[in-house]
């Protein structure tokens, strides 16, 4: 009987919006339309004023860039998949499909993490050691760490991916979102999947968990050293530095944390709460991030100011 309800080879899955509200699903999506422009144009909006404002081009802003470009693939890795279920009502997605988007989204998510942790440690030499920061943090180091956190996630990930092909899954092959997650695909697999299952939670506790650790220890380094600056001003100063990239740091893990507590403890909490913590971990700080770096960044601002200044210089010229 298992060997006629499972699909071996290339099974059709088939993707679900929210549960009981199919009804409203086309206004459903405005909202995830309007996150999603504000994720795209907000981000290409940030790499426009980083690549044509050359006093930008530091380590610091080309971290930035980095943020942003990923952060628009974490964007596009779902907009396909999302805007068919909840606009046109199609829900089946084939394999193939299904494999390379799961492998998109957490490839995003892991270098996330990583360019988290790397512009942590620049704030950490920026306020620790001020005087060695042009020495330690330089373009050609900027350029290495950007390589490893472009390779570490899908590297470390196409195994358990790849792997899923041998299996055969079986009963109706229904997700739980609107896009594929590996661990959403690997439960309906009628196999034993302890490799899997102990080899993504490994990936997760040595690439998210360990990044977590030492953002937090890097943070704890700058608090003593803020807190050992002499007068008030310069600790509000020093700590104003580093505010984009906590109220980032907090964006990113938080809904994280939020969606882990869910799966663990929420067994028995409504579907809807698991899709809407899930949403807001893949949807909100794509959108979030160019908001917080464009009003919290002093030169952003300053960019953004002066290019507002000549497009309507420009406008009043030509009329």
């Amino acid at each position: 009987m298992s060997l006629i309800n499972a699909t071996q080879f290339l099974p059709t899955f088939y993707l679900i919006g929210f549960p009981g509200l199919e009804a409203i699903q086309h206004w459903i999506l405005i909202p995830f339309c309007l996150m999603y422009l504000v994720a795209i144009l907000g981000n290409c909006f940030i790499l426009f004023i980083i690549k044509t404002n050359t006093h930008l081009h530091t380590p610091m802003y080309y971290l930035l860039s980095l943020l942003a470009l990923n952060d628009l693939g974490l964007s596009v890795s779902t907009l396909p998949t999302t805007v068919v279920t909840f606009w046109l009502g199609s829900q089946d997605i084939c394999f193939g499909t299904c494999q390379f988007q799961m492998f998109c989204i957490h490839s995003f998510s892991f270098m996330e993490s990583a360019v988290l942790l790397i512009m942590s440690f620049d704030r950490f030499v920026a306020i620790c050691c001020p005087l060695q920061y042009s020495v330690i943090v330089t373009g050609h180091r900027v350029t290495w760490a950007g390589l490893a956190i472009i390779l570490r996630g899908p590297v470390a990930l196409l195994p358990i991916v790849l792997l899923l092909q041998a299996f055969p899954y079986c009963g109706q092959r229904i997700l739980s979102h609107s896009f594929c997650l590996h661990q959403d695909v690997i439960r309906l697999a009628c196999a034993d999947t302890t490799f899997n299952n102990l080899y993504g939670l490994s990936l997760v506790v040595f690439t998210v968990v360990l990044d977590l650790v030492f953002i937090a220890l890097s943070y704890a380094l700058i608090l003593h050293s803020v807190m050992g600056l002499p007068s008030r001003e310069e600790r509000l100063r020093a700590f104003q530095t580093c505010t984009s990239h906590l109220s980032a740091v907090l964006v990113f893990f938080v809904p994280m944390v939020g969606l882990s507590l869910v799966h663990r403890f929420g067994k028995h909490a409504s579907p809807v709460v698991h899709l809407l913590m899930a949403n807001i971990y893949l949807f909100v700080p794509p959108m979030l991030n160019p908001i917080i770096y464009s009003i919290k960044t002093k030169e952003i601002r300053r960019a953004t100011v002066k290019l507002m200044v000549q497009l309507k210089w420009s406008s009043r010229h030509e009329g």
